[in-house]
């Protein structure tokens, strides 16, 4: 799936007026999920919006993972976020009621029915990504948590070499980035934010893009325009040589 090198994700996100304004400063990628518990107002900030050119993606939480659960679970999605389909439906974990023999042929006749355009993955090891890829016909893109300080390089080259998004939640690490030394100096020296070195890390990678959290419409503003900030090779090197591991959501 084409995405944008930065979206929105919503995780949080209580207010409508939020992903009216994402919508207005120029997104054309609207991150939630069922277990967000807000779908409905992202939804009610859709509303009125141009999402001709938009993707908009949920995903099934462990609940609407069973065969006979995955078309009643997405219908409900679709009701909170007021939309006839959705583009991008992910798997939101492989547990629960996930079984890939069945959840994801359930999936596929989603898709068939026009309920959505691509069927994604989230949190997946590479064995399940490989397992995965025999029962769908096509990844339309795999989200995982990808900051400087946490990264699976198996997860990327897989997505590299077989064509797919990598889609990068937490590029900010909940805001480690703005207390480490190696990312402030970078970010002094380009006179920006540690908030836009991440961003701009993240997506100086092939196939990578992100969907940072934003409240305020300066901080849409300029999670978007942190795809602009072109980052030396030093300066890449000097962040993936932090020695240092924070996995914010661990399986």
């Amino acid at each position: 799936m084409d995405l944008p090198p930065v979206g929105l994700g919503t995780m949080g996100v209580d207010d409508p007026s939020v992903v009216a304004a994402a919508l207005d400063v120029g997104y054309t990628h609207i991150d939630t999920a069922q277990i967000y518990d807000n779908e409905a107002v992202v939804g009610d900030g859709l509303a009125g919006g141009d999402l001709e050119d938009c993707v908009v993606a949920t995903k099934l939480w462990t609940d609407s993972l069973a065969a006979d659960a995955v078309r009643a679970g997405t219908e409900r999605s679709l009701d909170r976020l007021g939309l006839d389909a959705v583009d991008l439906l992910y798997v939101h974990r492989p547990r629960g009621d996930y079984d890939p023999a069945t959840t994801l042929p359930a999936l596929e006749r989603v898709r068939a029915t026009g309920l959505t355009d691509g069927i994604g993955l989230s949190n997946f090891t590479l064995d399940q990504v490989r397992t995965a890829d025999e029962y769908v016909d096509d990844i339309a893109a795999h989200q995982v948590e990808f900051h400087p300080f946490f990264r699976d390089e198996a997860l990327l080259g897989h997505a590299q070499r077989e064509d797919y998004p990598l889609v990068a939640y937490s590029p900010l690490a909940g805001g480690l980035v703005f207390e480490d030394p190696t990312i402030q100096a970078i970010a002094q020296r380009h006179e920006t934010t540690p908030a836009a070195v991440a961003i701009a890390w993240a997506t100086s990678y092939d196939n990578v893009v992100t969907i940072p959290k934003a409240s305020s419409r300066a901080h849409l503003e300029a999670n978007l325009e942190a795809t602009r900030l072109e980052l030396a090779a030093g300066d890449i090197d000097a962040i993936e040589a932090i020695d240092r591991e924070e996995e914010l959501f661990p399986e």
